[in-house]
């Protein structure tokens, strides 16, 4: 992309997409930092950014977000999808309508996203589409099923997206944080202490709640500032890499699983979690 190409960045009122909206302006780009309700962007509009509302679960929304900025420039330069939560508990025991909240987030907003500036890219005759992922979408933990499930759904239209707008000028970056210390594991967290009393799966909900607290707790986990980073470098490099993997210890877990295989995965989970 070019110098002056605009940055559009959902999810900015914390975490990842604060630190990336942060970033980017310090690196001299304009930046359009967005997220539900605006007026948690004000610091950032002190600094420099263009604050829009955009709720990626709304299609007016999304519409109106990105043509603001195609009315001001022509085109997005570069679209970085942070947007995203997570939904924890055991596969068998989440609530669907909660699951499906997560893919119109997740997956579903993601994707229209990209379709809806993908057009001006394509007139533009170049672009670049970021999409924040996770180590979740390379390898799973137990009563994380249906938060990995939408994370390898942006890994796989990521892929196919890559190689579809290549001829085009555009480039399509995977970033796939580990442990980073933002609301993420808090919310999460919650949704597992929340199981219904005399549950099954009651002794692994607690424990994974014990493990996420500790993890996060840990010095595995990085700052969202490690995973800005590696956003800006995605944004900015001439030839980006496909996938950006942050943190040592995501990196170890993403190789480990790769290498190790489905059996000698689940003993070390079974292990982990105390399942027999």
């Amino acid at each position: 992309m070019a110098a002056n190409d605009p940055v559009l960045v959902t999810g900015c009122s914390s975490g990842i997409g604060l630190a990336t909206a942060q970033r980017l302006l310090a690196a001299g780009h304009t930046v359009y930092a967005t997220a539900r309700r605006p007026e948690s962007l004000d610091g950032l509009a002190r600094t420099g950014a263009r604050v829009l509302a955009l709720d990626v679960t709304d299609e007016a929304s999304m519409r109106t977000a990105v043509e603001a900025v195609e009315h001001e420039h022509g085109a997005v330069g570069a679209l970085v999808n942070n947007a995203g939560y997570g939904v924890y508990g055991p596969v068998e025991e989440v609530d669907l309508d909660d699951v499906r909240a997560q893919f119109e987030t997740n997956v579903f907003g993601l994707g229209r996203m990209c379709q809806l500036v993908l057009p001006g890219m394509r007139r533009a005759g170049r672009g670049r589409i970021v999409n924040i992922s996770s180590m979740g979408g390379r390898l799973v933990f137990p009563t994380g099923g249906w938060y990995h499930a939408s994370k390898y759904a942006v890994e796989a239209l990521s892929d196919a997206l890559r190689v579809e707008v290549r001829p085009f000028g555009v480039d399509v970056v995977l970033v796939e944080p580990g442990l980073i210390r933002t609301e993420f594991g808090t919310t999460a967290s919650h949704g597992l202490a929340a199981g219904d009393e005399g549950s099954a799966y009651g002794g692994l909900r607690s424990y994974a709640d014990e493990l996420m607290a500790n993890a996060y707790r840990s010095r595995a986990a990085a700052e969202p500032g490690v995973v800005a980073d590696a956003v800006v470098k995605a944004v900015r490099t001439r030839r980006p890499r496909t996938r950006y993997v942050v943190t040592a210890a995501a990196k170890l877990q993403v190789q480990t699983r790769r290498l190790a295989g489905d059996r000698v995965w689940d003993m070390a989970m079974r292990q982990a979690y105390r399942l027999r």
